[in-house]
């Protein structure tokens, strides 16, 4: 999916087999290769971010920073709003990879519908430093944000 804020790209995954008999003992979800078409050249950071469950972190967005963002653990809605003023909900999860690109002054947030607490990975083209003043928090006030959280 592409639109003029945010892209999503679908992840493969490829099961792993044990080393004695062959037999499928997992899978790896492949986020990140040199070759891929990203627009991020060469990640600047890398982290991981959780969410408890029922719980929301943001909205905000970065003035200088895009980042890119899969779910390896859990079950997230990534709210982003677009350029055009549009809400987009996108649900991720550790068993629908997708890597979903949010450029910089693009408002979004995520939210835990699962049980667990979700674990997010971050890929950004700017390293964060702990004074740094480029994030925004933001309102999303039209936004239905109780269906959510009162189901």
């Amino acid at each position: 999916m592409e639109t003029d804020s945010f892209k999503i790209f679908n992840l493969e995954r490829h099961d792993t087999k044990d080393i004695t008999d062959k037999h499928v003992n997992g899978e790896l979800a492949v986020i990140w290769r040199d070759w891929d078409n990203h627009e991020l050249v060469s990640p600047k950071m890398i982290y991981t971010t959780s969410v408890k469950p029922n719980e929301k972190k943001g909205p905000h967005l970065h003035t200088k920073r895009n980042s890119f963002f899969t779910c390896i653990q859990g079950k997230v809605i990534f709210i982003i709003k677009d350029g055009a003023g549009i809400y987009h909900e996108i649900e991720m999860s550790d068993s629908n990879p997708q890597l979903i690109f949010i450029p910089k002054n693009i408002p979004a947030s995520h939210i835990n519908v699962g049980k667990i607490t979700a674990k997010i990975l971050a890929l950004t083209d700017i390293s964060w430093k702990p004074d740094s003043n480029e994030m925004k928090n933001v309102q999303f006030d039209d936004y239905e944000w109780e269906k959510w959280f009162n189901s």
